[in-house]
């Protein structure tokens, strides 16, 4: 059993939503997202979405990209992004699919591995970063430490953070989240968020302090899935 990532799918079925403002390799994405995820995955395998899953509004336009989402083989963990307006808790959310699991300040598992994470936030720079934006931070910090808290209670010594944000600024400096991984001994961290080729040299990527950072959002995997495990 396989475990693969990708996040900011933008599907945008009940919505008028176009991402070619980012280019033109945007164009058809939605299909080639499901051509990617139809040709590697199968029915015993995990798939990690990052966040910004749909454009949808609320749940009844949500479900138009959800049931896509659903009718692809593999199992599903989903956060949230910034953009999905339409998720509301993950109590009501959790009953709507069999096979598709959403994630805040709970864990899933996959094998010996406990998958936990969150949306995370922007982490304090020199653009903009005012007060609600650090108690966003510091509310978005706390939701993966329970997250974590329930794995390590739970006995799992093997952890993967999902995260829509990117753990740091664009001077990948340290934040909230890279010391509370390091504390939690994570081994991977995989986000999403940004867009664009300006954007991807702001991801932090590789081995920092024992913690494996990698970026996975669409248009950086050139809209494939990246296998994980």
């Amino acid at each position: 059993m396989s475990l693969y990532a990708i996040g900011d799918l933008h599907f945008s079925g009940a919505v008028n939503k176009p991402m070619n403002i980012f280019g033109d390799n945007w164009d058809n994405h939605e299909k080639k997202i499901i051509d990617s995820w139809t040709n590697n995955v199968d029915k015993g395998d995990t798939v990690l979405i990052l966040g910004d899953t749909s454009w949808a509004n609320n749940i009844i336009e949500a479900k138009v990209d959800l049931d896509i989402i659903n009718n692809l083989k593999g199992r599903k963990i989903f956060i949230k992004g910034n953009h999905d307006y339409w998720w509301s808790t993950v109590t009501s959310l959790n009953k709507l699919y069999d096979n598709m699991k959403f994630l805040q300040t709970n864990f899933y598992t996959y094998e010996d591995y406990a998958i936990c994470g969150g949306r995370g936030w922007i982490c304090p720079n020199k653009f903009k970063f005012d007060e609600q934006d650090k108690k966003i931070y510091m509310r978005e910090e706390n939701r993966i430490r329970l997250s974590l808290k329930e794995a390590k209670n739970k006995g799992y010594k093997k952890i993967i953070v999902i995260s829509h944000y990117p753990p740091t600024n664009d001077e990948l400096e340290d934040s909230l989240f890279t010391k509370l991984y390091e504390e939690y001994e994570v081994e991977m961290v995989i986000y999403g968020h940004l867009h664009g080729k300006e954007s991807f040299k702001m991801g932090l990527q590789g081995n920092r302090n024992g913690v494996y950072y990698k970026l996975a959002s669409c248009d950086y995997t050139n809209f494939n899935l990246v296998k994980i495990k």
